[in-house]
Protein backbone atom coordinates (compact mmCIF):
# COMPACT_ATOMS: atom_id res chain seq x y z
CA UNK A 1 0.00 0.00 0.00
CA UNK A 2 1.10 3.37 -0.81
CA UNK A 3 1.26 6.11 1.87
CA UNK A 4 0.60 9.50 1.10
CA UNK A 5 2.49 12.52 2.36
CA UNK A 6 0.39 14.34 5.35
CA UNK A 7 0.90 17.93 5.58
CA UNK A 8 2.77 19.17 9.04
CA UNK A 9 -0.91 20.39 10.19
CA UNK A 10 -1.74 17.00 9.74
CA UNK A 11 0.83 15.62 12.00
CA UNK A 12 0.28 18.12 14.52
CA UNK A 13 -3.17 17.02 15.00
CA UNK A 14 -2.24 13.55 15.00
CA UNK A 15 0.33 14.46 17.95
CA UNK A 16 -2.22 16.37 20.05
CA UNK A 17 -4.56 13.25 19.74
CA UNK A 18 -1.94 10.77 20.53
CA UNK A 19 -1.20 13.05 23.67
CA UNK A 20 -4.74 13.82 25.07
CA UNK A 21 -5.02 9.75 24.66
CA UNK A 22 -1.87 9.21 26.93
CA UNK A 23 -2.84 11.68 29.10
CA UNK A 24 -6.66 9.70 29.86
CA UNK A 25 -5.11 5.95 29.74
CA UNK A 26 -2.99 7.54 32.51
CA UNK A 27 -5.99 8.32 35.10
CA UNK A 28 -7.32 5.91 37.08
CA UNK A 29 -10.95 5.20 37.04
CA UNK A 30 -12.19 7.30 39.44
CA UNK A 31 -10.42 10.34 37.71
CA UNK A 32 -12.10 9.48 34.21
CA UNK A 33 -15.20 9.66 36.19
CA UNK A 34 -14.88 12.81 37.49
CA UNK A 35 -13.49 14.09 33.94
CA UNK A 36 -16.66 12.79 32.15
CA UNK A 37 -19.06 14.71 35.18
CA UNK A 38 -17.07 17.95 34.51
CA UNK A 39 -17.56 17.57 30.45
CA UNK A 40 -21.28 16.64 31.21
CA UNK A 41 -21.49 19.70 33.34
CA UNK A 42 -20.04 21.87 30.69
CA UNK A 43 -22.12 20.98 28.31
CA UNK A 44 -25.10 21.50 30.41
CA UNK A 45 -24.23 24.69 30.46
CA UNK A 46 -23.83 25.54 27.03
CA UNK A 47 -27.67 24.40 26.46
CA UNK A 48 -26.87 21.33 24.21
CA UNK A 49 -30.33 20.37 22.45
CA UNK A 50 -28.86 16.81 22.90
CA UNK A 51 -26.49 14.89 25.06
CA UNK A 52 -24.88 12.33 22.88
CA UNK A 53 -21.82 10.46 22.99
CA UNK A 54 -19.38 11.94 20.31
CA UNK A 55 -20.36 15.34 22.51
CA UNK A 56 -19.53 14.18 25.61
CA UNK A 57 -16.41 12.51 24.02
CA UNK A 58 -15.50 15.75 22.37
CA UNK A 59 -16.09 17.71 25.56
CA UNK A 60 -14.01 15.44 27.55
CA UNK A 61 -10.86 15.76 24.84
CA UNK A 62 -11.95 20.06 25.40
CA UNK A 63 -11.06 19.72 28.98
CA UNK A 64 -7.97 17.63 28.47
CA UNK A 65 -6.74 19.75 26.16
CA UNK A 66 -6.84 22.76 28.27
CA UNK A 67 -5.06 20.82 31.04
CA UNK A 68 -2.07 19.26 29.22
CA UNK A 69 0.66 21.65 28.70
CA UNK A 70 1.18 20.94 24.81
CA UNK A 71 3.27 23.33 22.40
CA UNK A 72 1.42 25.08 19.97
CA UNK A 73 1.84 24.44 16.53
CA UNK A 74 4.22 26.55 15.25
CA UNK A 75 6.48 25.62 18.49
CA UNK A 76 6.05 22.12 17.65
CA UNK A 77 6.62 23.11 13.66
CA UNK A 78 10.11 24.64 15.10
CA UNK A 79 10.96 21.33 16.85
CA UNK A 80 9.99 18.88 14.48
CA UNK A 81 11.82 20.23 11.44
CA UNK A 82 14.97 20.70 13.78
CA UNK A 83 14.56 16.74 14.45
CA UNK A 84 14.28 15.81 11.01
CA UNK A 85 17.42 17.65 9.91
CA UNK A 86 19.47 15.94 12.64
CA UNK A 87 17.41 12.58 11.74
CA UNK A 88 18.24 13.10 7.77
CA UNK A 89 22.06 13.19 8.95
CA UNK A 90 24.19 10.26 8.60
CA UNK A 91 26.64 10.96 11.05
CA UNK A 92 23.70 11.29 13.51
CA UNK A 93 23.34 7.19 12.47
CA UNK A 94 27.11 6.73 12.64
CA UNK A 95 27.41 6.49 9.15
CA UNK A 96 29.82 7.59 6.01
CA UNK A 97 28.01 10.95 4.13
CA UNK A 98 29.17 8.66 1.32
CA UNK A 99 27.95 5.04 2.49
CA UNK A 100 25.56 2.65 1.30
CA UNK A 101 22.62 3.70 2.97
CA UNK A 102 23.29 7.56 2.58
CA UNK A 103 23.44 6.79 -1.21
CA UNK A 104 19.85 5.18 -0.58
CA UNK A 105 18.67 7.84 0.61
CA UNK A 106 19.56 9.99 -2.08
CA UNK A 107 18.82 6.95 -4.61
CA UNK A 108 15.17 6.15 -3.39
CA UNK A 109 14.33 10.05 -2.37
CA UNK A 110 10.43 9.63 -2.36
CA UNK A 111 10.28 6.52 -3.80
CA UNK A 112 9.01 3.45 -0.95
CA UNK A 113 12.09 1.76 0.54
CA UNK A 114 11.68 -1.81 2.65
CA UNK A 115 13.70 -2.35 5.53
CA UNK A 116 14.35 -5.59 6.98
CA UNK A 117 15.92 -7.13 9.79
CA UNK A 118 18.35 -5.64 12.84
CA UNK A 119 19.00 -1.65 12.54
CA UNK A 120 15.09 -1.41 11.04
CA UNK A 121 14.91 1.64 13.12
CA UNK A 122 17.22 3.61 12.63
CA UNK A 123 17.09 3.07 8.93
CA UNK A 124 13.78 3.60 8.92
CA UNK A 125 14.03 6.89 10.68
CA UNK A 126 16.95 8.20 8.28
CA UNK A 127 15.36 7.15 5.12
CA UNK A 128 12.12 8.54 6.28
CA UNK A 129 13.19 11.87 7.15
CA UNK A 130 14.85 12.42 3.66
CA UNK A 131 12.12 12.02 2.30
CA UNK A 132 11.38 8.35 1.35
CA UNK A 133 8.31 6.34 2.69
CA UNK A 134 9.50 2.93 4.30
CA UNK A 135 7.82 -0.31 5.19
CA UNK A 136 9.88 -1.76 8.57
CA UNK A 137 9.46 -5.44 9.01
CA UNK A 138 11.16 -6.79 11.80
CA UNK A 139 10.23 -10.17 13.65
CA UNK A 140 10.27 -8.51 17.10
CA UNK A 141 6.81 -6.61 17.99
CA UNK A 142 8.46 -4.28 20.26
CA UNK A 143 11.01 -3.39 17.77
CA UNK A 144 8.22 -2.53 15.39
CA UNK A 145 6.13 -0.37 18.03
CA UNK A 146 9.59 1.53 19.18
CA UNK A 147 9.78 2.15 15.38
CA UNK A 148 6.79 4.13 15.24
CA UNK A 149 6.33 5.11 18.59
CA UNK A 150 9.83 7.36 17.22
CA UNK A 151 8.22 8.13 14.29
CA UNK A 152 5.30 9.50 15.86
CA UNK A 153 7.40 12.35 18.05
CA UNK A 154 9.29 13.84 15.05
CA UNK A 155 6.49 13.55 13.01
CA UNK A 156 7.23 10.88 10.32
CA UNK A 157 4.33 8.48 10.98
CA UNK A 158 2.82 9.43 7.46
CA UNK A 159 6.50 7.61 5.95
CA UNK A 160 6.80 4.80 7.32
CA UNK A 161 5.22 1.48 8.22
CA UNK A 162 6.27 -0.93 10.59
CA UNK A 163 4.88 -4.92 10.56
CA UNK A 164 5.85 -7.52 13.01
CA UNK A 165 6.56 -10.44 10.51
CA UNK A 166 9.75 -12.29 8.83
CA UNK A 167 10.83 -11.68 5.59
CA UNK A 168 10.44 -15.29 4.23
CA UNK A 169 6.32 -14.46 5.36
CA UNK A 170 5.63 -11.33 3.66
CA UNK A 171 5.32 -10.43 -0.20
CA UNK A 172 5.40 -6.63 -1.72
CA UNK A 173 2.49 -4.93 -1.73
CA UNK A 174 3.80 -1.96 -3.35
CA UNK A 175 6.87 -1.26 -5.83
CA UNK A 176 9.71 -0.24 -4.39
CA UNK A 177 12.67 1.72 -5.11
CA UNK A 178 14.98 0.11 -2.70
CA UNK A 179 15.50 -2.53 -0.08
CA UNK A 180 17.64 -2.41 3.15
CA UNK A 181 17.99 -5.98 4.28
CA UNK A 182 20.35 -7.10 7.63
CA UNK A 183 21.78 -10.46 7.60
CA UNK A 184 19.84 -11.54 10.45
CA UNK A 185 16.78 -11.24 8.51
CA UNK A 186 17.53 -13.25 6.17
CA UNK A 187 19.86 -16.03 8.03
CA UNK A 188 17.25 -17.71 9.48
CA UNK A 189 16.10 -18.78 6.08
CA UNK A 190 17.05 -21.83 4.24
CA UNK A 191 18.96 -20.74 0.63
CA UNK A 192 15.71 -21.96 -1.23
CA UNK A 193 13.43 -19.88 1.06
CA UNK A 194 16.08 -17.05 0.96
CA UNK A 195 15.95 -17.14 -2.88
CA UNK A 196 12.10 -16.79 -2.17
CA UNK A 197 12.46 -14.17 -0.70
CA UNK A 198 14.27 -12.50 -2.92
CA UNK A 199 12.79 -13.13 -5.91
CA UNK A 200 9.47 -11.29 -4.62
CA UNK A 201 11.76 -8.28 -3.86
CA UNK A 202 13.54 -8.08 -7.22
CA UNK A 203 10.41 -8.20 -8.76
CA UNK A 204 8.99 -5.55 -7.10
CA UNK A 205 12.07 -3.12 -7.41
CA UNK A 206 11.60 -0.73 -10.11
CA UNK A 207 14.11 -0.64 -12.85
CA UNK A 208 17.19 1.52 -11.42
CA UNK A 209 16.58 -0.02 -8.02
CA UNK A 210 19.07 -0.77 -4.90
CA UNK A 211 19.52 -3.28 -2.88
CA UNK A 212 21.82 -3.04 0.10
CA UNK A 213 22.13 -6.30 1.71
CA UNK A 214 24.57 -7.19 4.88
CA UNK A 215 25.94 -10.74 4.47
CA UNK A 216 27.10 -10.72 8.43
CA UNK A 217 26.54 -9.59 11.75
CA UNK A 218 29.11 -8.95 14.70
CA UNK A 219 32.13 -10.27 12.54
CA UNK A 220 29.71 -13.55 11.96
CA UNK A 221 29.19 -14.74 8.21
CA UNK A 222 25.28 -15.21 7.55
CA UNK A 223 24.46 -15.23 3.86
CA UNK A 224 27.44 -16.49 1.56
CA UNK A 225 28.52 -13.47 -0.95
CA UNK A 226 28.33 -16.73 -3.86
CA UNK A 227 24.55 -17.70 -2.88
CA UNK A 228 23.71 -13.57 -3.61
CA UNK A 229 25.58 -13.02 -6.61
CA UNK A 230 23.82 -16.05 -7.90
CA UNK A 231 20.37 -15.11 -6.79
CA UNK A 232 21.22 -11.33 -8.27
CA UNK A 233 22.06 -12.81 -11.42
CA UNK A 234 21.15 -9.82 -14.51
CA UNK A 235 21.88 -7.06 -11.98
CA UNK A 236 24.52 -4.60 -11.25
CA UNK A 237 26.80 -5.67 -8.30
CA UNK A 238 29.58 -4.36 -6.24
CA UNK A 239 30.85 -5.42 -2.59
CA UNK A 240 31.54 -2.88 -0.13
CA UNK A 241 33.33 -3.36 3.32
CA UNK A 242 30.82 -3.59 6.23
CA UNK A 243 31.81 -2.97 10.25
CA UNK A 244 33.61 -5.90 11.79
CA UNK A 245 35.31 -7.32 9.11
CA UNK A 246 31.78 -8.43 7.21
CA UNK A 247 30.99 -7.08 3.98
CA UNK A 248 27.96 -5.32 2.14
CA UNK A 249 26.56 -7.07 -1.25
CA UNK A 250 25.06 -4.31 -3.39
CA UNK A 251 22.77 -4.21 -5.75
CA UNK A 252 21.26 -2.24 -8.82
CA UNK A 253 18.57 -3.67 -11.09
CA UNK A 254 19.31 -3.06 -14.86
CA UNK A 255 16.92 -2.56 -18.11
CA UNK A 256 15.42 -5.53 -19.18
Amino acid sequence: MAHRPRSLKHEYELYVEQEIEYYKESLPRHAMLRLGDEAVKSLAAQQQLALTEVLLCAAVDDIVRSRVRLPSYSTWQRKRLKALREFARPERWGWAPDGAIARTATAASHGHVLVAGAGAEERALYLAANGCAVTALDSSPDVVEHVISVAAQVGLTGRIRGLAIDLGSWAPDTPLSAVVCAAAALAPLSPVERARAIALLQEATSVGGMHVVETGTDGAWLVPLEELSAIYSGWQTSVEPGVESTETFLARKAAA
